[in-house]
């Protein structure tokens, strides 16, 4: 039978799992292109676009950047597709932090795609906003993708969480930023996001119409 989904997903998307989630609603995990993935009604949450737009930013950094990381912090985990990038893409073995609000996708995590906590993997239940205001750690690499459906959530681009998000990165270390990108209110959005962070950072790179919406930033901090 997984064999007839897999087959079958590359000519249209086959469902197979549904689940209500008290964040994003309606999510589902799907067959499509041989790959079981998680989409809520409008968007790929993980293991679908979203990964290859990740990995898309992660071949960005300097090339054994990730392998010299002790510490990587995620901020919007969802499946744990950006784990399982680094673990089986990157043979990342060092220590990873994911921070996911919604109980459902931290459900299927463990359930469905065995990305669980261990002795270098930490899977928290709790807001990102809370968590970079209150952590004492310190990282090398912060992921941010934090959605809810399409939209993103407006602390994202907020001084204070800009300022906290900064705090908690190492020297010289790296923030890949998703965004989405679809209008004239995400472009200006954006763009005072780019301004805000100048303080920050050393270098950042924008990589924009990524998958039709999308935009990712690169940002090297000082």
């Amino acid at each position: 039978m997984k064999f007839i989904k897999k087959y079958l997903s590359y000519l249209i998307p086959i469902p197979e799992k549904s689940m209500y989630s008290p964040v994003s609603g309606k999510v589902e995990i799907n067959w499509n292109n041989g790959h079981r993935v998680i989409d809520t009604k409008t968007a790929n949450y993980s293991y679908g676009n979203l990964q290859k737009l990740l990995k898309f930013g992660l071949k960005k950094l300097p090339n054994t950047y990730i392998a010299n990381c002790n510490e990587i912090l995620i901020l919007g985990v969802a499946g744990g597709s950006v784990i399982e990038t680094l673990r089986k893409d990157y043979r990342y073995t060092k220590n990873i932090t994911g921070i996911e609000i919604d109980p459902a996708m931290i459900y299927w995590m463990n359930n469905e795609f065995q990305i669980q906590n261990n002795y270098n993997t930490t899977i928290i239940e709790i807001d990102a906003n809370y968590f970079v205001r209150n952590t004492k750690n310190k990282y090398d690499l912060i992921v941010i993708d934090i959605f809810i459906d399409t939209d993103m959530p407006n602390f994202l681009f907020e001084r204070s969480f800009i300022e906290h998000t900064f705090k908690i990165l190492n020297p010289s270390g790296y923030i890949i930023f998703n965004t989405i990108f679809k209008n004239k209110t995400h472009k200006e959005r954006n763009n005072t996001y780019y301004q805000n962070i100048q303080q920050y950072a050393k270098e950042v790179k924008r990589f924009d119409n990524l998958d039709g919406s999308n935009e990712i930033f690169l940002i090297k901090k000082i």
